[in-house]
């Protein structure tokens, strides 16, 4: 499945993208975890929170056997909702 215009051999094949995309993973995850610290009543309102940590935690620890297509799978099927859902939460603080 595309994901902005790449495939996931494009994403295979380019070291700085797969860098990139783990890296902002990496922040998505440490921004939830700390909003789960700050707000537990609003972390409790985004979906998969605890699995989003452990994943940002994996990547964080585990480079040497982080699984590409797994990553590619999140980023595909998985950032979409969860973007969406927290644009709606923002949207609701405002």
């Amino acid at each position: 499945m595309p994901c902005n215009g790449k495939t996931f051999d494009d994403y295979l094949a380019d070291a700085m993208l797969r860098s990139a995309v783990e890296r902002q993973f990496e922040i998505i995850g440490e921004a939830l975890n700390n909003l789960s610290k700050v707000d537990p009543e609003l972390a409790a309102l985004v979906p998969d929170l605890a699995r989003i940590v452990a994943f940002r935690n994996i990547l964080i620890h585990g480079y040497a056997s982080v699984d590409d297509a797994l990553v590619w799978q999140v980023l595909a099927e998985k950032r979409p909702r969860l973007e969406e859902h927290l644009r709606q939460l923002l949207a609701g603080l405002s």
